[in-house]
């Protein structure tokens, strides 16, 4: 069954130094401005979903085209790597700004694409650590966007061990999407990227929804969208989380009131498929979100079938907010104005 967690850190937070999420796009917007493969994505308005679930009105932002690489992490590692590239050359050639550096990450999935394009384009190197569950025709992709493929360990918290090992042992910059205990400056810049997403949401939809739907692995994305509509939108959305049920890493790190790491299967929400949070997300979804909830394999992918049906077609990962509203979350009735993220297209393009 569905776990369900109203925050009782609402407004407030949880005690403690961890760094809060960013909230101002603009920076991030000002260096994608030099980007020509950026454009917005679009907000689709899912007319026939609100019907199905019983809302008013449901407006889905569709990340699959984002920047050519299928996801909204697109705007993650690549910010982050755009911006040091800014630091260390503003006036010089782009193209140069970071020869000789080497980026490090473990991936089990567009994360690891997004560092490599940004390193690529910046002239460092990158090396993406897998696991050997991860299927070789993403290691191949990887590849095609001049990354350098090391497998490691049966688990994504392997390789990312491995990935942390070797960063220390060749002095390589490490740049994971999420963040711990002396580890947040460059997974505060990764999240900050994301802010694009939310900015570009909120000159598109017109009205401010009632509820907002934000799946969540380790947290960096629902936490930006949720730190960004709190200073648009102030308290009136109810802003709602969704993990799968094999990873509630979120879920009960706020009825903890900490951190914590669970235990679980692996889910077929492979890029939700998180089993610790990241400090700076946790931190901003315990002041930020309104509600937790766990949503199980089936419901997710019933709802990525849904969204295929209507010409959407995404992974369980990227249906899972989708999904929470169609299994008729409590609070959510007839007169509501729902946003859900699209937050991958399908794996098979």
């Amino acid at each position: 069954m569905p776990d369900i967690l109203r925050n009782p850190y609402r407004g407030h937070g949880l005690p403690g130094t961890t760094p809060l999420p960013a909230s101002d796009p603009r920076p991030v917007a000002a260096l994608l401005a030099f980007c020509p493969a950026h454009s917005p994505t679009p907000l689709v308005d899912a007319a026939a979903l609100a019907r199905r679930a019983g809302v008013a009105s449901l407006h889905l932002k569709d990340e699959q085209g984002r920047m050519g690489l299928g996801s909204f992490k697109a705007l993650g590692a690549a910010y982050a790597i755009a911006h040091e590239a800014a630091q260390a050359l503003p006036d010089g050639d782009w193209a140069q700004a970071l020869r000789g550096r080497t980026y490090v990450t473990a991936s089990a999935g567009n994360h690891g694409l997004s560092l490599a394009a940004g390193a690529r384009i910046f002239g460092a190197q990158a090396i993406v650590y897998l696991a050997e569950t991860v299927p070789e025709p993403f290691a191949a992709r990887l590849r095609t966007k001049g990354a350098e493929v090391v497998r490691a360990g049966a688990t994504y918290e392997d390789s990312m061990a491995a990935a942390g090992a070797g960063a220390r042992a060749n002095g390589w910059t490490l740049l994971s999407d999420s963040s711990w205990p002396g580890y947040t400056d460059l997974p505060w810049r990764v999240m900050e990227g994301y802010l694009q997403l939310a900015a570009e949401t909120v000159s598109q939809i017109g009205a401010p929804p009632s509820h907002i739907l934000l799946q969540a692995g380790v947290g960096g994305m629902a936490a930006a969208v949720a730190a960004y509509a709190r200073v648009v939108w102030g308290d009136a959305p109810f802003i709602v989380v969704v993990e799968p049920a094999a990873a509630p890493a979120l879920i009960e790190s706020i009825r903890a009131g900490r951190c914590v790491t669970v235990q679980g299967p692996v889910s077929a929400m492979g890029r939700l498929d998180c089993k610790t949070p990241s400090l700076i997300a946790l931190a901003g979804l315990a002041r930020d979100a309104d509600l937790f909830v766990t949503v199980e394999e089936e419901a997710a992918a019933e709802a990525s079938a849904a969204l295929a049906a209507e010409g959407l077609r995404t992974t369980p990962s990227g249906a899972a907010g989708v999904a929470a509203l169609l299994g008729r979350l409590p609070g959510v009735g007839a007169q509501a104005r729902v946003l859900a993220i699209i937050s991958e297209g399908a794996e098979d393009g």
